[in-house]
Formats: structure tokens, sequence, C-alpha cells
């Protein structure tokens, strides 16, 4: 079992930099493999980067150049630097685990067996 909660979000302007951290509470966090989603208002869930238990690191096309995931396990935390954040980039930011092994599924929402309850983000232009 494994509780995650999310912080660092907040209000920033276009151009701006957030880091987001996801601190884990439970058993065995350097096992599994981590990943951020982020959801807007009326959207679905998109994924955003994900990091294996190993530091194998996999971001989705529209932020790759732009945000960064990263672990510590010692810390039982997982982050994501956000820099030159645009409005599109607004919205809850969720992180999530899984104990599947790596694998491309880790872009998908069943991979991951547990959530957190999310930290907003908000760009404004």
């Amino acid at each position: 079992q494994v509780h995650l909660v999310e912080s660092g979000g907040g209000l920033v302007q276009t151009g701006g930099s957030l880091r987001l951290s996801c601190a884990a509470s439970g058993s065995a966090f350097s096992r599994y493999n981590m990943g951020w989603f982020r959801q807007a208002p009326g959207k679905e869930r998109e994924y955003v980067a994900g990091i294996a238990w190993h530091g194998n690191t996999h971001s989705s096309r529209s932020v790759k150049e732009r945000f960064t995931i990263s672990r510590d396990n010692a810390k039982n935390t997982v982050y994501l630097q956000m820099n030159n954040l645009t409005p599109e980039d607004s919205a809850v930011y969720h992180c999530a685990a899984s104990s599947s092994d790596w694998s491309p599924r880790v872009s998908r929402a069943d991979y991951y067996e547990y959530w957190g309850q999310g930290t907003q983000v908000t760009v404004s232009s």
C-alpha cells in the first residue's frame, strides 16, 4: 500500500517555473515506478512523465523539452520540474505509483495502482 501526497502547485505567470513534489508513505517506495498526470477542467487525464524505480525516465512529447521528472528514494519523493510554463499547462497534477514492470504502458492511467489527490497548477497569461 502506498499513500501519495502532492505539493508545490500554485499560480505562476507564463514563462515561469514550478517544482512539484510527491511524497510517498507506505511500503518500499524504491520498488515503484512513478508517474505524473494532469487533468484540466473538461479534459481527459493526460500523461506527463514517468520514472522507473531504477531511474529511467519517459516524458510525453508535449512537455519533453520543458518538464523533468526525478526521484529521491531516500526521501520517498518524486519531483516534476516544470519550466517555461504556458496557460495550456494549467491543470490539477497527480502523481501515481505502479508495481508493474517498467514498460511502454507507463503512459496509461491503468498502469498505476495508487494515486494522489493532486495539486493545482495555474498559469496566467
